[in-house]
Order: structure tokens, then C-alpha cells, then sequence
């Protein structure tokens, strides 16, 4: 038998009253087509997304996972709280293509904005059929664990946020336990009887091509197979060690590509870049007229590097291919967009690919699971045996797609006052290509897919958020990129807010401003003003313009509101930062944070302080570097993150507003912390940072 699953015997069991799950284990894997004969998957329906059983328990299920954001306490609480009975009688199935329902990929707090609404909508639907204010073991007891064959009605009436009992509470996450004792089955701990393990070779430069292989330079390597389809090159071996070696020694011949143009010439090839657009996002009043009639202009150009998801663990995945179906278990974020992938990839029936979500160690964005899966398809289909594929470190950080370089040109009139009285804004950004972001393994085998591109929605909060009569907002949208790009962790809008919050502590200084004061003068919305209020309080703001008189120890501020339609993020710094060393130092961080409902505010807070946390890494030590042909940062020393003695004190304030629409928020207070650090290190030495990442040497030769 393989290891256990991500859900237990004793929870398929009990689900049997409603749903009978075939898991028709041969020693190996499950038969897609056989996994839940009679459940629906249709969104429409609310049986796809819950099952009462007999003894009043429940199983909601959900296509949106849990990546670490809290999802699987969330939307059990979302559905406690409709259905009106304790969370711990309810379980949670996600990202199984076999048992739920296509609720597209998770990303962009999608998880709960979507996810979990839905899920919620279901329970109102299921909650009003069975009679309004029935809950409990009475479900069990009027449903005897038969289908509610319902439709889900969205209209059905929600319970008044008055009246929550478990949305708003600090409910903890039922997956911290095992996480923290090393109990937690990553699918990097996940096998199958029988399985091989696999490794993959790739060429020395990203567009080599395979010209020969040795098989004699590892004939010393017992019980290794290898696999060659055009270009694409692995090994599998029953030892995993094995396969290890076999890829390290064996010998295979590529051919020479030069096609980057490294990361020192980046700035200069995007500007040169080839155009496939131009678009105007905002358009306000005659930019160019109160340009001139300014009493004051600035211009300034900030630039974002390529960044990896730098997952600490590598990417994994293990797939099964037989004539009857293929099954794929998987880190990914989009399960059912994987199914769709391979099914046409490999001209399979959908209903027959199955998708399995399992934990891995994180992603925040398109990373390098897919890939994984995609090579161990192919190593699977090639050898007919289920086979596991692990990533190694220089795979992960060298051929993970990246998010995006960006780069951006402003331009801004103070009137007599000190007021914005004009914004421009150009940005030269990678368009996105319709299609899916193409895999390396599926390219290089030859297999034809669409070769889409994509960092997500990358051209939001380009535009000051603050009350000024004429803007213009511009993206130069160029062709190609010198990489594969994905959306990375708050994609664009982390540069784009960067950029603009920089730029507007650069006006308020110009205006000789204290920089909280010169902001609110230009808000008007109550929800905007209390969270830029409310983070420079706790960090005992007392106004005066920036730089300091005493240089060495500053504080940043820096506000947005995420999409200019979603959550409302402020947050100030204090740092030390020294011109002779160039070390800069972040000593507190404190956020005030407003996304309508609060689900579980204890999950926020996590979300709130790993967004922080990983993006004050981002914004001191992360580059992709990268020559001609390849990526050069291939490890921890050459790609260096925050490590644990340069995590500042964080506090957190959540502005929760019941009555408002739940807005999410996996990713939102990522968007203001390199500008509010920037920000900070300028009020403590009077220069200006506008490049990231933020290194000693940046500081100590900055003009």
C-alpha cells in the first residue's frame, strides 16, 4: 500500500453515505476515472461542494488549496458559521480533481474571495432548503447522508455578520501541529509502492539542444534507466541516490545558445526592447499643460529585478501514466488547470487525469511545481511505472520561471503649494501571450503546447493614489522577456507601488513635508486615512520632513490600496542604515491593514507578517543573475535571502469591518514594504535608493 493520502480512511468512510469513493489501489495508485463515481463537480451544484452525513458531520469540498494561507481553518469557518455548527465537525477536501470542483487556480486571495464565498453560498443554499435554523446533528438526522441534490442558489440569504460566532474568530490553523513537529506529510515524503525516482539534465544554457548522450559514462551506476525524447534528458532508478549520481555523471553534449542579455545590460535591453504595444491605463486632465504650469518638476527611474520563488524546498511531484489514465500528485496551485494541461498535452480524456493537491514548500506563485509535474509525466509514460521527480537546488533557483524584471519612468509638477499638481507615469513591462506559461520538460520532448506568457496582473497601482488633477499612466509593453516568467508573490504591483511610494516621499521632500502630512492632505477616503493613521501611530510618528537631522536611525511610510480596488495597506519602518558599511538594518515594522471582513485574524496576522518578512528579503538581497545563456544564481550564496537574526520586530492593527465585503488578503501588505524601506533609508541618509535590491554596495556608491 502507499503512504496515506491527504485525507484519511476513517473521513472516506464516513463520507460513504453520500459518496462512494473507488480508491482501486493496485499496490500503486488510484484509477481517475473510478475516484468518486456519482459525486458532482459542477460548481453549480451544492453536493459538489458539501456532503452531510448521517451523524451530523460534514465534508465541504473545494478545488482552491492551501499554499499556507490559512485556507483550510477559513472556509471551514465560512461554512460553520451558514451552516451553523461547530468547525470541528466539518472536513475539508481541496485541490483534488477527482473530488472537487474546478474553482480555477488559487492566487491572488482568490482563496477565500472565491473559494470560499462559493463554499458558503453552497451552505446557505443547503442551510435554507433544510429549514432556515436547523443545523447541527439535525442535518444528519433530515438528510440520513443522502445528496442534497441541490442547485446552489445565489441568492440564498447569508446569516447577518451581527450574528457571526465563528467568522472573526481566532480559530488556529489545523495544519501548525503537525508542521511544527515534523509530522506533516509534504509531498516531497509521499511514495508509492513501486515507485522510481527520477532526475532531470538540463542543458548549460537555456536554449541548448541535445546533440548526444553517453549511456557508457554511468554503466557503473547500477539499476539506472535512461530517458531521451528529443531534447528533453532524465534518469529513474528504484534508489533515489542512484539517480542522484546518474545525473550528476552522466555525460551528454548540447549544443551553444547565447541569448540574454545579463543582468548588468537589463535596464538598457529593455528600453531597446521590441514593442508590442503601448496602452494607456490612465488618462486624467492634460498632464503635459500643468506639467509646464508646475512651480516644481521631478522626474526619477526606479527599476525591479528578476526575482526567483526561491522556494526552500525544491519542486516535486510524482505522476502515474497507464493506458487507463494518468494520476499526478502535486504541489500546484491550479490542479485543474494541470489536468487540463496534460489531457491535452498528452491527448488524454479530462475525465481520465487526475490531479492531486499535496502540501509542498511553498510557492506564492507559478514556481517550478508544474515543471515537476510535467517531467514526471514524461518519465512515467516513458518507463510505465509511477515516478517521482525531484527538483534539485540548482534546478529550482536556474530554471523556475521568475517574476518579472520591471521598469519605471516618473515624472511629477508641485503647484505653489506643494501639491501634486501633475503624474506621469511610463513602465516597460512583458506583455502576457494567451495560452499556458510553456513547460521545460513538455518543450524540450517536442510535445506541442501553447507557448503563453504571463507574470500575472502586473500593471495595477502604476498611478498615485492620492487626490492630483492630472495623471497619466502609460505601459510600454515589450514582446519578449530574457526569461520565463510567472506571477510571483503580488505580482507588478510590489515594483509598481515601490516606484510611486518612493516617488511621493521624493515630492513630499521637495515640498520640504513631513511625509505622513503630505500624503493624507491628498486622501479623502475614511478607510485610507485610518490605516496611514493608524501605522504611524504605533510607530510614534512625530512630524517633521525627512532626512533626519540625525543621520544613522530614519522611518519610512508607505500607503496603498492594493489593485486601487482591494485592501487597504499603510506601514512605517524605522531602520539603521550606515553610508560607510552600506548595512541597513530593519529594526520595526508596524502595518495597519483593512480587507473589509476578517475571517480568522490570527491567519491574517500570518499572512500580514510573512508578506513582510519575505518581502523586506526581496527588497534587500534578491536578484536573478544571470550571463549570456543561463542563470547564474543557482544557490543559497549567489541568491541570498533574510535570514533569521535580520527579522525586525513586527506589529500588526487589523481594521475588521463585518459589514463590508470580504476582500482576502494573501498578498496585499506585500505591496508597500520595499517602498516604506526605501523610504526609510533615504530619511536616514539622505539618499535615495531606487533600484532594488537594496545591497551594502548600492548604498555605499549611491549619489
Amino acid at each position: 500500500m502507499p503512504s496515506q493520502t491527504c485525507f484519511s480512511r476513517r473521513h472516506l468512510l464516513k463520507a460513504g453515505a453520500v459518496l462512494v469513493v473507488n480508491f482501486a489501489w493496485d499496490g500503486r495508485r488510484a484509477v481517475a476515472q473510478d475516484a468518486a463515481p456519482g459525486k458532482p463537480l459542477d460548481a453549480s451544484e451544492v453536493d459538489s461542494f458539501l456532503a452531510i452525513h448521517a451523524d451530523g458531520t460534514v465534508t465541504v469540498y473545494t478545488g482552491k488549496v492551501d499554499i499556507g494561507t490559512g485556507l483550510r481553518i477559513a472556509v471551514r469557518q465560512m461554512a460553520a458559521e451558514e451552516l451553523g455548527i461547530p468547525v470541528e465537525r466539518i472536513s475539508l477536501v481541496e485541490g483534488d480533481t477527482g473530488l472537487t470542483p474546478d474553482q480555477g487556480g488559487t492566487g491572488g486571495s482568490t482563496g477565500l474571495t472565491r473559494g470560499g464565498t462559493e463554499v458558503r453560498q453552497a451552505a446557505a443554499t443547503a442551510r435554507r432548503a433544510l429549514g432556515g435554523n436547523v443545523n447541527g446533528e439535525n442535518f444528519g438526522k433530515l438528510m440520513g447522508g443522502k445528496p442534497l441534490s441541490l442547485k446552489v442558489d445565489p441568492k440564498a440569504p447569508l446569516r447577518n455578520p451581527a450574528s457571526y460566532k465563528i467568522v472573526g474568530q481566532p480559530l488556529p490553523r489545523p495544519d501548525v501541529p503537525a508542521k511544527c513537529t515534523g509530522r506533516n506529510q509534504y509531498l516531497q515524503d509521499f511514495t508509492l509502492s513501486g515507485m522510481l525516482h527520477g532526475r532531470i539534465i538540463r542543458p548549460s544554457a537555456i536554449g541548448g539542444k541535445l546533440i548526444s548522450v553517453d549511456e557508457s559514462s554511468i554503466r557503473g551506476i547500477p539499476d539506472v534507466q535512461i530517458v531521451r525524447i528529443e531534447s528533453f534528458l532524465g534518469v529513474v532508478s528504484p534508489d533515489e541516490w542512484a539517480a542522484v549520481r546518474a545525473a550528476r555523471e552522466l555525460k551528454a553534449t548540447w549544443s551553444e545558445w547565447q541569448g540574454l542579455p545579463g543582468n548588468h545590460e537589463l535596464e538598457q535591453w529593455v528600453r531597446r526592447a521590441p514593442l508590442d504595444k503601448d496602452q494607456a491605463l490612465v488618462t486624467k486632465g492634460d498632464t503635459a499643460a500643468a506639467m509646464r504650469g508646475s512651480a516644481k518638476q521631478l522626474s526619477a527611474t526606479y527599476s525591479w529585478p528578476f526575482q526567483s520563488h526561491a522556494s526552500l524546498g525544491p519542486s516535486c511531484s510524482i505522476a502515474d501514466y497507464r493506458p487507463d489514465g494518468l494520476t499526478v500528485w502535486t504541489s500546484s496551485q491550479s490542479t485543474h488547470g494541470l489536468r487540463g494541461s496534460f489531457a491535452k498535452m498528452f491527448n488524454l480524456d479530462a475525465a481520465k487525469v487526475r490531479v492531486i493537491y499535496m502540501d509542498g514548500a511553498g510557492s506564492y506563485g507559478g514556481n517550478g511545481n508544474d515543471d515537476a509535474a510535467a517531467d514526471a509525466v514524461l518519465l512515467s509514460k516513458a518507463i510505465g511505472k509511477p515516478v517521482r521527480v525531484q527538483w534539485m537546488r540548482q534546478d529550482e533557483h536556474g530554471w523556475d520561471p521568475k517574476g518579472p524584471a520591471q521598469l519605471l519612468d516618473l515624472k511629477a509638477g508641485l503647484d505653489g503649494q506643494g501639491k501634486i499638481a501633475a503624474w506621469e507615469t511610463s513602465m516597460w513591462l512583458p506583455t502576457s501571450v494567451p495560452g499556458n506559461r510553456p513547460f521545460l520538460g513538455i518543450d524540450s520532448a517536442g510535445i506541442s503546447q501553447a507557448h503563453g506568457q504571463g507574470g500575472g496582473q502586473i500593471s495595477q497601482n502604476g498611478d498615485p493614489p492620492y487626490e492630483t488633477p492630472h495623471v497619466s499612466v502609460v505601459v510600454h509593453w515589450t514582446k519578449e522577456s530574457p526569461l520565463r516568467i510567472s506571477n510571483l508573490r503580488a505580482p507588478g504591483k510590489i515594483a509598481n507601488v515601490f516606484a510611486v511610494e518612493s516617488f511621493t516621499d521624493e515630492l513630499a521632500a521637495a515640498a520640504v513635508m513631513d511625509p505622513v502630512a503630505f500624503r493624507l492632505r491628498g486622501l479623502k477616503d475614511p478607510q485610507a486615512i485610518a490605516v496611514l493613521q493608524r501605522a504611524t501611530q504605533m510607530m510614534d510618528w512625530k512630524p517633521r520632513p525627512s532626512p533626519s537631522p540625525k543621520p544613522g536611525t530614519g522611518r519610512g511610510v508607505a500607503y496603498m490600496r492594493y489593485k486601487q480596488a482591494e485592501n487597504y495597506v499603510a506601514m512605517a519602518m524605522e531602520v539603521e542604515a550606515d553610508r560607510v558599511t552600506g548595512k541597513i538594518a530593519v529594526r520595526r515594522v508596524t502595518c495597519a491593514h483593512d480587507c473589509g471582513l476578517v475571517v480568522n485574524p490570527d491567519a491574517l496576522r500570518n499572512q500580514i507578517e510573512g508578506c513582510i518578512v519575505q518581502t523586506i528579503s526581496r527588497t534587500l538581497h534578491e536578484e536573478v543573475k544571470f550571463d549570456g545563456s543561463r542563470v547564474t544564481s543557482t544557490d543559497w550564496v549567489s541568491y541570498p535571502i533574510l535570514r533569521f537574526p535580520e527579522v525586525p520586530v513586527i506589529e500588526v492593527a487589523l481594521l475588521d469591518h463585518p459589514e463590508l465585503p470580504l476582500m482576502g488578503a494573501g498578498e496585499a501588505a506585500t505591496a508597500p514594504v520595499a517602498a516604506a524601506l526605501g523610504n526609510a533609508i533615504f530619511d536616514a541618509t539622505g539618499v535615495r535608493l531606487r533600484s532594488v535590491p537594496f545591497t551594502a554596495e548600492r548604498l555605499k556608491t549611491a549619489g
